[in-house]
């Protein structure tokens, strides 16, 4: 079978399309990641958003949106604790990585009726993707694509050197917070295609591999929009 026979299933054109969609979306926002030294905080963040889903399945609430507020929450949570309150960086990694999972786990094993089904959340499943996930992930590849495109030399500034970007005045928190918010939403959107297990690399290992051959940050990005597609 070859690929203009496969393009006549819906399934597999919505996995193309959430597949292009996805890969945008990680491609610019691993970028920061990686550049601003994140990994391990995009690597709580996801862990926590599981605490979101144990929420969504207890409450019988829509399990993608009650992990998208968590992941925002936690992520702010992160945010707030290193830069507000002086908790180091890694510690308060760890807490919101440590509650999201053993909230998640509690309420998905208390969950009344038949055991929710988890390994569509731990490990992904691209064919199962429904054309509202392909629309939420184009939103989303669209609002970063215009964010980045009116505050990139702002974003590069943050990424690379937070208090020379103070001394030109750059809105720092802004910049910071609302990628937060970027990364947070990126990952639950793009929890059904690969899973929890898994995202923490489309959204690290295609930056470090397009940083071994150009040191340009949008070169970067284009070159991740690229690797993590393939």
């Amino acid at each position: 079978m070859n690929i203009p026979e496969l393009l006549e299933y819906a399934f597999f054109r919505n996995a193309l399309l959430g597949s292009l969609f996805a890969s945008i979306a990680c491609g610019i926002i691993g970028t920061y990641i990686v550049s601003r030294r994140l990994v391990f905080i995009s690597g709580g963040i996801t862990h926590a958003s599981f605490g979101g889903l144990g929420i969504g399945f207890y409450f019988s609430l829509p399990p993608i949106l009650s992990a998208m507020v968590f992941s925002i929450f936690s992520a702010f949570g992160i945010q707030w604790l290193s830069r507000k309150q002086g908790v180091r960086e890694d510690s308060a990694i760890a807490v919101f990585w440590s509650l999201g999972m053993a909230l998640g786990i509690m309420l998905t094993f208390l969950t009344p009726g038949y055991a929710p089904n988890l390994s569509e959340y731990l490990f992904g499943n691209i064919l199962t993707i429904t054309p509202t996930d392909i629309v939420s992930l184009a939103v989303l590849s669209l609002t970063l694509v215009l964010f980045f495109a009116l505050f990139y030399h702002d974003i590069v500034s943050v990424s690379f050197d937070t208090e020379f970007a103070q001394t030109r005045r750059i809105p720092t928190q802004f910049i910071e917070y609302t990628l937060m918010l970027f990364i947070a939403v990126t990952i639950v959107l793009s929890i059904r295609l690969v899973g929890i297990v898994l995202l923490m690399s489309l959204i690290t290992v295609p930056q470090m591999t397009a940083n071994l051959f150009t040191v340009k940050y949008s070169k970067i990005i284009y070159l991740s929009i690229i690797l993590s597609f393939v």
